[in-house]
């Protein structure tokens, strides 16, 4: 719990760092950061390590390809999806979602981009977890490589979302002159 709690505030500071996300005092510690640290403490921890426990019991003593493919596969389609649609609600939740429509909305819109990177780098990290790891250190190394991907993927959400944001502040604002000086077709015509 330490360990996922400490690695969910430190990303969520990361990644606000790296993007230049900063709250209105100017300082990169967000509201974001405390409510990250407790869900990776008190969610993501139990949760991942009560999923891994099962895969690991259902699979326990099969060593064979078959087996290890089977686990691959239903780390992929049952775990994964619990997993990621958790994670979703949660940080609807912490971005400040109140109704169960803005939820299902976050967890629709973003359900498909996470399982297709869950489809990428699970069989690969689960794969190398079989080869090289023994079981006990699964959790923390899935840990270690959900920081990572989550970092990369909250610094990019933030830069776009920052993007975004200058695009509606200084698009409202600017008039739309050209390099001309004179307003174009779309000012004369009232837009």
């Amino acid at each position: 719990m330490v360990t996922s709690g400490s690695l969910a505030g430190l990303q969520e500071l990361l990644a606000s760092y790296l993007s230049g996300d900063k709250n209105k005092d100017g300082h990169y510690f967000t509201s974001r950061i405390p409510k990250m640290t407790l869900y990776g403490a008190f969610i993501s921890a139990p949760l991942g390590h009560v999923l891994v426990g099962i895969l690991q019991r259902a699979f326990a003593g099969r060593t064979s390809l078959k087996a290890k493919i089977a686990q691959i596969l239903v780390s992929n389609l049952v775990l994964a999806p619990i997993q990621n649609s958790i994670y979703l609600v949660f940080m609807a939740i912490i971005a400040g979602a109140r109704t169960f429509h803005q939820v299902r909305a976050t967890v629709k819109a973003g359900f498909m981009p996470i399982m297709k990177v869950s489809w990428v780098t699970s069989p690969i990290c689960l794969a190398f977890a079989q080869k090289f790891l023994p079981q006990e250190t699964w959790v923390p190394f899935f840990n270690i490589v959900a920081f990572c991907l989550g970092t990369y993927i909250n610094t990019h959400t933030k830069r776009k979302r920052l993007a975004a944001l200058r695009r509606k502040h200084y698009g409202e604002g600017r008039s739309t002159t050209g390099t001309s000086g004179r307003p174009d077709d779309n000012d004369r015509r009232g837009y």
